[in-house]
């Protein structure tokens, strides 16, 4: 069972997590949804540092030739992607090595973004910021099925790879939904 738990889930404290997010996903605490997710043009993945699930769901979305940008509510301005994000990620063919993170705080949104979160904790954090308070949000997860996408930093790589792995089924899905994000060209 603790084997499941840490290639599923993390850690027990991510399994509850996702557990509670649900009844927070289904009542919308923090989410703001676009009137159109057809007229979504960019794809804002948010996370707290910014150097694992968001630098890989932007790389992933990027590969698929998807507008896309990060940016983390705690990141540490320009910190390089974590080595087993980097690892993990090369695994399935993208390079996180040229990535730095970006601080929410200086994120400069455009007109057409959808905010895509990992918890329901960081669209709060969000919403709180002002210059981010209009833009349409939503938890990136809510997409594959599992509201929460538990954050892999420091934890087992199998982790890092189900993580991943959610986050490309939820990309799978919005890639459909939002034709408008495709870049042309």
């Amino acid at each position: 069972m603790p084997q499941l738990i840490d290639s599923r889930f993390g850690t027990t404290r991510g399994l509850l997590r996702l557990l509670l997010s649900y009844p927070q996903h289904w009542a919308g605490f923090g989410a703001f949804a676009p009137r159109d997710m057809g007229g979504v043009r960019r794809f804002v993945f948010v996370c707290r540092g910014n150097i694992s699930r968001s630098a890989y769901a932007k790389a992933a979305a990027r590969s698929r030739g998807l507008s896309a940008a990060s940016c983390g509510v705690s990141a540490a301005q320009g910190r390089e992607a974590d080595p087993a994000a980097v690892q993990v990620a090369s695994q399935g063919g993208l390079d996180l090595s040229g990535h730095r993170a970006m601080e929410a705080g200086r994120f400069e949104p455009e007109p057409g973004d959808l905010l895509l979160a990992m918890e329901v904790r960081q669209l709060a954090a969000v919403k709180d910021l002002p210059h981010l308070a209009q833009t349409p949000r939503l938890l990136l997860g809510s997409f594959a099925g599992t509201p929460h996408l538990h954050d892999p930093y420091g934890l087992s790589l199998p982790y890092y790879a189900s993580c991943f792995q959610r986050i490309d089924a939820a990309l799978d899905r919005l890639e459909t939904l939002c034709p408008a994000a495709r870049l042309i060209g």
